[in-house]
């Protein structure tokens, strides 16, 4: 993929670090359309000063990041640096970031009326109230994290976790077992000699009737699955 080269830029305490990179290319990585570090890197090294090809020795490189792996070096420098965006990039990353920040909300927290996810509809209308303003840049869950308490006063959001047991017959415990380990993090695992499948899972409370319905899916209403907490 060809593009404009540009400078990524990160600092590490009084040190600064650069790559050389395709913008596009690198744009892509960053939205997880690509994996293929090589087609981003223009030159395959780091610099502390690029225009001038100044490389960055390798003791310095290790001090700053904690490794000499120059690959492992230019991944943070490319995730966690300071990238040029184009205005149709920064528009397509915003937007991105956005639904994410959303969907976020929409796993962690429901509505304690009903005990599902709010609509996403009416989240982002929240964040338009609240005047909240999507940093492309940052983590999603951690800006999704600092808004909450701002959209309380215009949306109900609870959150935290339930456990739910289970019992799954031989016949969908292959099915059953990939669901289970998408929504929650399995906190007993038992297979019987036959197959079958038991246990007990955690996950987010807005998680768990999009659960019960995929699940119920995948074993055609016949698995067992019980509220513990």
């Amino acid at each position: 993929m060809s593009s404009k080269p540009v400078v990524v830029k990160i600092s590490k305490g009084s040190e600064k670090f650069e790559i050389l990179v395709n913008s596009e290319a690198a744009f892509e990585y960053r939205q997880n359309k690509t994996k293929d570090l090589d087609k981003v890197l223009v030159v395959d090294e780091v610099f502390t000063d690029s225009s001038k090809g100044q490389r960055a020795p390798r003791d310095k490189i290790k001090k700053a990041f904690g490794t000499d792996n120059i690959k492992d070096v230019e991944r943070e420098i490319l995730l966690k640096g300071e990238l040029p965006l184009t205005t149709d990039q920064r528009r397509k990353m915003t937007e991105e970031k956005r639904r994410q920040i959303v969907a976020f909300i929409s796993k962690n927290f429901v509505d304690p009326k009903t005990g599902l996810p709010h609509p996403t509809v009416r989240i982002e209308k929240a964040m338009e109230m609240v005047g909240f303003s999507v940093d492309p840049m940052k983590p999603a869950e951690e800006q999704a994290k600092g808004i909450v308490e701002k959209l309380r006063p215009y949306i109900a959001l609870k959150t935290g976790s339930v456990t739910l047991s289970f019992k799954i017959s031989s016949k969908y415990a292959y099915q059953a077992i990939k669901v289970l380990k998408e929504f929650g993090e399995l906190k007993e695992e038992n297979w019987g000699s036959d197959g079958s499948l038991s246990g007990k899972i955690t996950m987010p409370i807005a998680s768990q009737a999009s659960f019960l319905d995929r699940m119920a899916s995948v074993t055609h209403g016949e698995a067992e699955v019980k509220l513990i907490e």
